[in-house]
């Protein structure tokens, strides 16, 4: 089992496959979510002749928890770094879902004023500051994740009816279900995939640990912007049309803070836009990566 030990000495999981000389992409998924939910892009990728990374977050799939105070979105974002550098990654794509894609702006932020990707964690402030390339890092695509979770009167695109009268108790038990296309809206196709590709509890409803809910609290609460417009590496926006959690014009906002950015939005999808609508992600993903 591959793994690297991170620079706060936790054991952290990958799974490698295809090319190792080829250009390194690596995924790293949502909150709650396995390397392993990459499923669907990893042959496709490998076929492309890329070196293939699926990486487990702390706390996710096989990767250990670590001490209470690394239930944050920076050592998150150091984590990927730990990997980038331990690996010797070069020209490398860092493709992030859900929380997945804001822990690459953690590590961007931070590792920005550092000057170096090994060094991410160090800086708190990451997301707030502005922040520019690391190194080993070609390019960024983020899956269908806002920048700014809390809706205010400079940002719409946020989690649906959050904002600043429930910003310290909406996701103090786990994730809300703001009732935008539900479920049973998906077809038995893509709610298989789904469910194929996540480690679910039996009865299938998720539950939450301290530490998850740490490290929910502070992602909810993260504003990622001035990072994102300050990036000096490309960045391609991807939203399901259908996302369950917030407007699918996100992905264009967020293409609009940096002229380096670009975005898409994929119909017919949700916000497990890489697991619901496989074929036409990664046509896009291929795409960008062939830029």
């Amino acid at each position: 089992m591959p793994t690297i030990t991170s620079s706060d000495g936790i054991r952290l999981h990958y799974v490698e496959s295809g090319d190792p000389a080829g250009r390194p992409v690596v995924l790293i998924a949502g909150f709650k979510a396995a390397a392993t939910s990459w499923h669907y892009q990893v042959k496709p990728l490998t076929r492309a002749g890329y070196r293939v990374i699926a990486f487990d977050r702390r706390g996710h799939g096989r990767s250990e928890i670590g001490p209470e105070d690394g239930h944050t979105m920076d050592r998150h974002g150091a984590d990927i770094g730990d990997l980038v550098e331990q690996l010797d990654l070069v020209d490398a794509t860092l493709v992030g879902q859900s929380m997945g894609g804001n822990a690459i702006w953690a590590l961007l932020g931070s590792a920005g004023a550092a000057g170096s990707v090994g060094t991410a964690g160090s800086a708190g402030s990451a997301g707030t500051e502005g922040s520019t390339g690391a190194r080993g890092i070609r390019d960024v695509v983020i899956v269908d994740q806002t920048p700014k979770m809390l809706n205010s009167d400079d940002w719409a695109h946020g989690f649906y009816d959050y904002d600043d009268t429930n910003a310290d108790t909406l996701f103090a038990t786990g994730i809300p279900d703001p009732g935008r296309f539900p479920l049973k809206t998906k077809g038995l196709v893509r709610i298989a995939r789904v469910l194929r590709a996540m480690e679910l509890p039996k009865g299938g409803k998720p539950t939450f640990t301290e530490a998850e809910l740490a490290l929910l609290g502070d992602h909810a609460k993260r504003d990622w912007r001035p990072g994102i417009a300050a990036a000096e590496v490309p960045a391609f926006f991807v939203a399901g049309a259908e996302s369950e959690f917030w407007p699918a014009a996100h992905a264009a906002a967020s293409a609009e803070l940096n002229p380096l950015a670009s975005s898409t939005v994929i119909e017919h999808d949700g916000h497990a836009a890489n697991l619901e609508q496989p074929a036409r992600f990664n046509d896009e993903l291929l795409a960008f990566l062939a830029r």
